[in-house]
This record gives structure tokens, sequence and C-alpha cells, in this order.
């Protein structure tokens, strides 16, 4: 699976961590996406919930023992159109 499979897959739910951001603060945290809208994710770290806008990240989920990097913002659709926009 490449990283456009997987941004046409249902990302609520995988694992996830922030490889790049534009804030600092947010690089090499690690969570569960619990929501998504279409230009946040929603991600559960250490029993707290924090919202980051996609297009300042680079996401990496691992799928079948594979680590896939996206960059969030050709990620940037409503979670229903994703699966027809993502190119």
């Amino acid at each position: 699976m490449d990283g456009k499979t997987l941004a046409r897959e249902e990302l609520i739910g995988r694992c996830v961590k922030i490889i790049e951001c534009s804030d600092p603060a947010w690089q090499g945290k690690t969570g569960i996406i619990i929501d998504e809208t279409k230009n946040t994710f929603l991600i559960e770290m250490n029993q707290t919930q924090k919202r980051i806008a996609k297009k300042i990240a680079t996401f990496e989920f691992e799928y079948d023992d594979k680590k896939i990097t996206i960059n969030g913002s050709k990620i940037t659709y409503r979670p229903e159109d994703r699966i027809k926009k993502v190119r």
C-alpha cells in the first residue's frame, strides 16, 4: 500500500506520528486519530485530545508493518470526499 491508497482509506482509529510540522512542539508526537474534519485531525495523546491542522504537518501511518508518510496538505478534504479527490 502506498500513500495515495492509504489516503483513500478511513483514517479514524489509525495510529499516527507527526514527522514534520511548522510548529516544532508537535514533531515526534504520536497518538490515535479519533475524529477528522476537512482541515484537522483530532488526536488522542496520553489520554488528552489535541487538534492539529492537516496543512501544517507531515504524518506517518503504520499499515501492514510498513511506514507510510503523507503530507497533510494532500489530504485536506472532507473525509467522505477524500476517496474521490486524492490524486
